[in-house]
This record gives C-alpha cells, sequence and structure tokens, in this order.
C-alpha cells in the first residue's frame, strides 16, 4: 500500500469551500470573494469556485461541503440547485455571504428568501437634487449598531458600533433570524414614511443542522476592506462552517 506523502495527507484532511459567485456586476462578485478566498486557504480550506448554482444540484458533491460562500446577486435558480443549497445545509453545511450576493439572490424563489430569512427590499439614497446617475446615489451614512448579544458572540465580540456611507439596506425579516446587529433608516423630508425603520444588519439562522451567516454591508471591495465588516465576515464564515 502506497504511504500518503505530507501534500497527500494535508489535502486529504482540509475542510472545503465551494465559493458561488456570480449574477449582477455592480457587486464585483469576483474581486470581492477574491479578496477572501486566501483567508479560507490559510484556515485551512480547499477552495472551489463556481459561478453559477448549478454545482449545488450535485448531491455527491454537495455532501462533502463544509461551507459555501455565495456572492450571487439576483439572476435565477432552477428548483433542482435549490433544493441541493436546501439539503446541504440541512445537513450541516454552513451558509454565508454578505449583502446582495446572499440577501438578494434568486428573487423568483420564495424558498430561497426563507431559508435566508432576510431579504432586500430597498436601499434610500440621497434626495433626487443630488444624484448624478452612479452607483454613489445610493451612498448614505449610517451607523451599524450592534445588539447586546454581540459583545459574547464569536462573530462581533470585541467590535463595537460602526459608521459607513455606503448602500444602506433595508431588509424585510422574520424573527427566526438571531439578530447581532441592526441599522435604521432615518425620516428624511423627502420620504414617504413617518417614522424611524430598524432593519438587521448582521444575522445568524440554524437551518436543521447547518449555520447561516448573513452580513448587509458590502456593497464593493472597499466596503469589504473596512476594518469591522472584513472581519466579521472572516469570523463569520469560520462561525458557519460545519
Amino acid at each position: 500500500m502506497k504511504t500518503p506523502d505530507t501534500k497527500e495527507t494535508m489535502t486529504s484532511n482540509n475542510k472545503t469551500a465551494l465559493v458561488v459567485r456570480g449574477g449582477w456586476d455592480g457587486h464585483q462578485p469576483v474581486e470581492a470573494t477574491e479578496l477572501f478566498i486566501p483567508y479560507l486557504k490559510d484556515n485551512g480550506y480547499d477552495v472551489r469556485v463556481e459561478e453559477s448554482p448549478k454545482i449545488y444540484a450535485d448531491p455527491d458533491y454537495m455532501a462533502g461541503v463544509d461551507l459555501i460562500v455565495q456572492c450571487m446577486t439576483m439572476t435565477t435558480i432552477e428548483k433542482d440547485e435549490f433544493e441541493g443549497l436546501r439539503t446541504a445545509v440541512e445537513n450541516g453545511t454552513g451558509l454565508a455571504g454578505w449583502h446582495g450576493g446572499i440577501a438578494d439572490s434568486y428573487r423568483n424563489n420564495s424558498d430561497y428568501l426563507h431559508l435566508i430569512g432576510g431579504q432586500f427590499a430597498c436601499h434610500p439614497g440621497k434626495h433626487a437634487d443630488e444624484r448624478v446617475g452612479e452607483q454613489s446615489d445610493n451612498y448614505v451614512p449610517y451607523t451599524v449598531n450592534m445588539v447586546t448579544a454581540a459583545s459574547e458572540h464569536p462573530i462581533t465580540q470585541g467590535i463595537g458600533d460602526f459608521d459607513l456611507v455606503t448602500e444602506q439596506y433595508w431588509v424585510l425579516s422574520d424573527d427566526y433570524i438571531d439578530v447581532l446587529a441592526t441599522t435604521t433608516q432615518k425620516v428624511r423630508e423627502w420620504d414617504p414614511w413617518n417614522r424611524e425603520v430598524t432593519s438587521p444588519a448582521i444575522w445568524t439562522r440554524q437551518w436543521g443542522t447547518g449555520r447561516i451567516f448573513v452580513c448587509t454591508p458590502g456593497h464593493r471591495v472597499e466596503i469589504l476592506q473596512d476594518n469591522n465588516v472584513r472581519t466579521i465576515i472572516e469570523r463569520g464564515m469560520l462561525w458557519a462552517s460545519r
């Protein structure tokens, strides 16, 4: 019998991370995920990258995945692909992501929205007089507020409230998510709502034996490079993993 060399032994003992990226280019799915792939490798993951959710329909492969990092804004998912994703999570595969890559994916599938527990509704932007027709029209200053439980959670421990200037997600959610941070939409003179609205900004969810992690900040690479955002996502991926 052949004795495996060190490299072969290390590979066989590594965990497996599947990165699924694509959808709307404005969220920089390639650049964004490339920011985190070295971190996963440094933490002992063999990383496979796919440019569509088709891989979710491969039950043999999915059964061995420890972590899915998804960055797939909008687009669509087929029934067998979604069922493969949900089955994997229910059986212990972790699912992690940020911004529209997880909270605004597959609008054609309500069961996917149910799985994630929170869905992007809008990102109220600047006054019409300030808009120039660019993505920056939706960049506003806001605060990510940590909830009390965040101080002891491994994803957010040691991180306090922090400010960003980027898209502020208004999220529709259910109460089966475990919220770690929130953000509050203020009332501005040109808005149609007349009281402040607080949405989850960072949350986790237990589904079957799998864990789900969502961070709504992360519109583009420069936001992902913010020290607080990057730290939360790195910790969130490891927390979610099998």
